[in-house]
């Protein structure tokens, strides 16, 4: 009855939010006195899970899984759960995670907390912690049905090594109804994603123009973050909208999310505000970001941020 545990990947390879779910099994395993089990479709080498508390992987290998599909892969997991027996299953809070886990709670019966950010305060009853009203507040959750499902949020719980070691078993699921079927997926493969990023370097209309966007990607380049923007920005088509954070748009829970000419409307905030150090450059001094910065810069960004890059530049090459 070991503590089950979904770990993403891409391209054969885990994503690093795997080794933080599995992290936060590992937790639970311990809590309950049981072992870790993950679920791996379509990897390449499933051993590097050991080194995060996992006991033993269900290496599942289909091709008609290479792609993500929610109900193929919530089908995967149910089947491995079943096969298991077990009474917690673990995903992330990504956008992946987060459209198949409610088809998962539905073929478990199970109940499912989203965005949970730490591990459970009790196992009886089952309670954990977890964000609300946009991260202004959190709330006390239980979970009573006999099957737990938690959505771990990411860059919350971190990533905890262990010594351990994951034997691998092959499985196969039956998979009949994938419902849809992905033709091809395009994206950029050369960029740190938002989503999986621990920095974010995020632009706003103070930068004046998409002309200036250079050093936002310099200064991410460096710190070796992803890029975002404003809604305005994305709005004017000065950045794609793949890049834009914030109520409307991608959350970010990064541990360190850098703004450079955001004004920090309430929208924007809502969205970043699981960040976990929040820094700000802005003209203004009375800008509403300042209230919810950690770190403050009032400055011209053309003037503070090419310094900021040469100083950040001479740190790394004395390292």
């Amino acid at each position: 009855m070991s503590v089950l545990v979904y770990t993403e990947s891409e391209q054969g390879k885990f994503k690093k939010t795997a080794f933080e779910v599995a992290s936060y099994a590992k937790a639970v395993a311990t809590q309950l006195g049981t072992t870790v089990t993950a679920v791996a479709l379509n990897v390449d080498d499933t051993s590097v899970l050991g080194n995060y508390g996992v006991d033993k992987v269900l290496s599942i290998k289909n091709a008609a899984l290479e792609k993500f599909n929610a109900n193929g892969y919530a089908e995967a997991i149910k089947q491995a759960a079943e096969k298991e027996g077990t009474k917690v299953v673990v995903v992330s809070s990504s956008a992946n995670s987060k459209y198949l886990a409610p088809l998962l709670a539905v073929g478990l019966n199970a109940g499912y907390a989203s965005n949970v950010i730490e591990a459970p305060t009790s196992t009886s009853p089952f309670t954990v912690k977890r964000p609300a009203f946009t991260n202004k507040a959190f709330e006390t959750l239980q979970i009573n049905t006999d099957i737990k499902i938690v959505g771990v949020s990411n860059n919350s719980f971190g990533i905890v090594e262990d010594t351990g070691s994951a034997s691998a078993e092959d499985f196969s699921p039956s998979i009949s109804n994938l419902g849809v079927t992905v033709e091809s997926v395009d994206k950029a493969t050369d960029k740190v994603t938002i989503a999986d990023a621990d920095i974010v370097v995020s632009g706003g209309r103070g930068l004046k123009g998409p002309e200036n966007w250079g050093m936002i990607e310099e200064l991410a380049d460096v710190l070796g973050a992803a890029t975002a923007c404003s809604k305005p920005v994305s709005d004017l088509g000065w950045r794609p909208h793949g890049e834009h954070v914030g109520q409307t748009g991608k959350p970010v829970a990064s541990n360190l999310y850098i703004a450079i000419g955001i004004s920090g409307a309430i929208q924007h905030l809502a969205g970043i505000n699981a960040s976990k150090v929040k820094v700000v450059i802005n003209t203004d001094p009375e800008a509403p970001f300042f209230k919810a910065a950690d770190y403050g810069v009032v400055g011209d960004a053309f003037e503070v941020v090419p310094q900021l890059i040469e100083k950040l530049k001479t740190f790394k090459a004395q390292q």
